[in-house]
């Protein structure tokens, strides 16, 4: 029934409405705040980096592993699930060595695992550079100033959200309706400056619904984002294969490499309809 006791119809779900806001004490770290996490910062960038530099890596594997490790070995296990600083500590710092991880293999290989490796991918791509196992010999000066950059940055943001903090979390008291409305519009001017046409902003409003639809019943839009900016990229390879095999499509099923990467996509899009499948015959023999 619904609040006022008529029978809902068919239809997706109510949309859950934003809750009051939890209050949290004190914004900065206290000097037993910083005794339970510094070993849980150390231990994250361990768990995370290596998971962010694998081609098919991510932050959601080391942020749970990281909660997980943080779990059981930690004094106050009763806290956990219920706010335990440790809890938070070392994930975050999981999820932010995997960001930074992202980018060996989008430097060394050209393969975006994240939709930003993806946008910095179209970037490098747009003035020419190909990311590659030859990007350090032919763009030294690119690479290292990337990387130092990153140290620059993270230093810049450590002298500015320490003492902004507070100021950060009254942000979350900005209404929503208020913060719609100005993403809505940077993202409508940034669209129309691209190329100044009244057309741009028609796609921005296609797609924009395209994805409102994709968040509200669940889909993904990481994909989405990786498949757009490297569409273009796949499409000419597959251009380049069959000119290779003079249009033949074995040219793309000829090596045993090949194969293997077609069986494993295979199993990854048939994975979920194969569970259910073999869940049912068990419930039905049970």
């Amino acid at each position: 029934l619904s609040p006022r006791g008529a029978a809902r119809g068919p239809g997706p779900p109510p949309r859950p409405t934003a809750g009051e806001a939890i209050p949290v004490g004190r914004p900065r770290l206290g000097g037993d705040d910083v005794r339970r996490t510094w070993k849980s910062w150390l231990r994250g960038p361990f768990i995370g980096f290596p998971f962010g530099a694998i081609p098919a890596g991510g932050a959601e594997i080391p942020t749970f592993l990281s909660y997980v490790t943080e779990k059981r070995l930690s004094k106050h296990k009763e806290q956990f699930g219920k706010g335990a600083i440790e809890g938070v500590a070392g994930p975050e710092s999981a999820a932010s060595a995997s960001a930074a991880g992202t980018l060996v293999s989008m430097l060394t290989l050209g393969l975006p695992t994240t939709a930003v490796a993806a946008v910095m991918l179209a970037a490098f791509q747009q003035y020419g550079i190909q990311p590659g196992p030859l990007l350090f010999e032919r763009e030294p000066e690119l690479v290292w100033g990337l990387i130092a950059s990153l140290f620059v940055g993270m230093v810049l943001l450590l002298a500015l959200n320490l003492p902004l903090a507070p100021l950060w979390a009254k942000l979350l008291r900005i209404p929503r309706p208020y913060l719609y409305a100005g993403i809505l519009f940077f993202a409508a001017v940034g669209a129309y400056a691209v190329g100044g046409e009244a057309l741009d902003l028609v796609i921005l409003l296609v797609v924009g619904l395209i994805g409102l639809g994709m968040r509200r019943y669940g889909l993904p839009v990481l994909p989405a984002v990786i498949g757009v900016i490297l569409g273009p990229a796949a499409e000419q390879q597959l251009r380049r294969a069959l000119q290779i095999s003079d249009g033949s499509v074995t040219g793309l099923v000829n090596t045993p490499f090949s194969i293997t990467v077609y069986a494993v996509v295979v199993l990854l899009l048939t994975w979920p309809l194969l569970r259910k499948v073999v869940v049912r015959r068990r419930n039905v023999a049970a």
